[in-house]
């Protein structure tokens, strides 16, 4: 990918992060700085992730330390350096206790504030027979990320997606410019998940069928985003319709036969399922290799003697479960999109559309390349209900640590059937998450209240 020095001009839009201090506006100008006139130029910014880990980088992962599927020892939960962390894991009122820097919520606007500044510029270039395909890509891209942003907040910040009360529900700032002076209130969750929805479906207009680079938007990636979206505002006709969009054009399975076991991170980075490469906001308490992750031990003993993820996704470092999974063949949780997490997807609207025959179809063709070759006994099901409950399960199994999770547990708490209380405990303390709980909605940061004066969640 091609790369300049644009970290001097990406500097300048930290300033989200302290929501306009006075002593960046007295700055003076940097001669360095490299000013964006191309569309080359715009990619660039777009693609440059070794110098500042932005794009592709740090999707809000607070949701994954409070989803469940892991345990911390007191001792771990005591060492860890961000108060925000610590207390997610446990679902507290009071997630910051003074921290300033919201890093989810920080983390995710500034990403949206660079995607509204290429946005912008982008149409300031004119769009030639010999651009066209690039700019294109660029508009596109940007679209994407900003639509990924708002929609990895909004399962953090705002309520769940229900349709009788989306128009009333509290969402999120939905900042569509990049200057920072102007003020946003908070928008409804209908607001939020249509300007979700409208920035893809405007994205796939630009965006290529397959992208050069898993870490560049495409149209593939486009429909399984919408798949995704769609699966957590629990529309089924819509999720089922995006996921077979998305496989019809790419259907890629790992088969696990051909995986090494043994080795440190057996799934490499940008394998064949990924369509979408994303990472987690990396917290302290996903650490694998000390270990502090501990694995759910009722979460590990579900995985079948011959079932190959209990080896690819886990194991064990001084007699404790902990994870290895990644599908980045690094120390960072992946939560882009991938074939595997479609499958699923199409699999649950299947069922819940009563056709049994065609949800273990999918549910089987995926699970036939996670086992010992050989082994697998195709699942069966009588009647819908019971292959739902089934491709539930084998859900939770597959997309582990993944982000996924908290999204899951907001919709299916709604349903008595799948609805779950948390727990853990912490030096003979017990803490609880109840189905439903407000605790499910995340707090804004402070400063964010202070400064703009947006509404705080009930917590």
């Amino acid at each position: 990918m091609k790369r300049i020095n644009l970290t001097h001009v990406l500097c300048c839009l930290i300033i989200f992060f302290s929501s306009c201090k006075k002593e960046w506006f007295d700055a003076k100008p940097n001669k360095s700085i490299v000013v964006p006139k191309t569309v080359e130029d715009y990619q660039a910014i777009l693609d440059n992730n070794t110098t500042t880990s932005l794009f592709n980088y740090n999707q809000p992962g607070l949701c994954e330390v409070s989803s469940g599927d892991y345990y911390l020892s007191f001792a771990n939960w005591q060492g860890l350096n961000l108060a925000q962390d610590r207390n997610s894991y446990i679902w507290a009122s009071d997630i910051y206790q003074g921290e300033t820097n919201g890093y989810d919520w920080n983390s995710a606007y500034n990403v949206i504030l660079n995607t509204n500044v290429v946005l912008e510029g982008i149409e300031n270039v004119s769009k030639t027979a010999n651009n066209e395909q690039t700019w294109n890509n660029v508009k596109g891209s940007a679209l994407f990320y900003r639509s990924y942003m708002f929609y990895s907040l909004a399962q953090e910040f705002c309520k769940p997606f229900i349709q009788t009360t989306a128009t009333t529900d509290l969402g999120i700032l939905l900042r569509t410019t990049s200057d920072i002076n102007v003020k946003v209130g908070r928008s409804n969750v209908q607001q939020t998940y249509d300007q979700i929805i409208n920035d893809l479906m405007s994205a796939k207009n630009f965006l290529p069928k397959t992208a050069t680079f898993p870490s560049r938007p495409s149209k593939n990636a486009v429909w399984a985003m919408l798949a995704r979206v769609y699966l957590s505002m629990e529309n089924y006709d819509k999720a089922l319709l995006y996921a077979d969009s998305c496989l019809q054009s790419s259907n890629v399975l790992l088969d696990f036969n051909a995986l090494n076991l043994m080795a440190l991170t057996p799934l490499t980075r940008f394998n064949s399922e990924v369509i979408f490469y994303q990472l987690l906001q990396n917290y302290n308490s996903f650490n694998c290799i000390i270990p502090r992750l501990i694995v759910d031990s009722t979460l590990y003993k579900s995985y079948d003697p011959n079932d190959l993820r209990k080896n690819i996704y886990f194991t064990t470092i001084s007699n404790l479960t902990t994870y290895k999974g990644y599908f980045n063949n690094d120390v960072a949780l992946f939560s882009g999109l991938a074939t595997d997490e479609i499958y699923l997807i199409r699999a649950e609207c299947y069922a819940r559309k009563g056709n049994t025959t065609a949800a273990l179809n999918d549910l089987n063709n995926l699970l036939q390349t996670r086992f010992k070759a050989g082994t697998f006994v195709p699942l069966t099901a009588v009647g819908a209900d019971e292959a739902l409950t089934k491709i539930l399960i084998e859900r939770r199994k597959e997309l582990v640590y993944r982000g996924l999770r908290w999204s899951d547990l907001r919709r299916l708490n709604r349903d008595p059937r799948f609805a779950i209380t948390l727990t853990r405990v912490l030096n003979g303390q017990a803490y609880t998450l109840m189905p439903n709980d407000p605790k499910y909605i995340f707090p804004i940061p402070n400063i964010e209240i202070t400064l703009n004066g947006i509404e705080q969640n009930i917590r």
